[in-house]
């Protein structure tokens, strides 16, 4: 179970302190919604970087002598 979907649940057993168990729900979703962010955008730095990679090492023949 998330931490959403479990305070979700919280706020209805707990009817004194539900406001107190949304607001934590709704940090939770938000924290949810910036990690997906953050791994989205950490991605396309890799793909680009990679792709920068390919571009400057281009048709170069390395020769590995040990």
């Amino acid at each position: 179970m998330c931490k959403m979907q479990h305070e979700k649940h919280k706020a209805k057993k707990d009817p004194e302190h539900a406001h107190r168990h949304k607001i934590k729900e709704e940090i939770a979703a938000a924290a949810a919604v910036g990690a997906v962010g953050f791994a989205t955008h950490e991605h396309h730095e890799r793909k680009e970087a990679k792709k920068k990679y390919k571009e400057s090492h281009h048709g170069k023949k390395h020769h590995h002598h040990f």
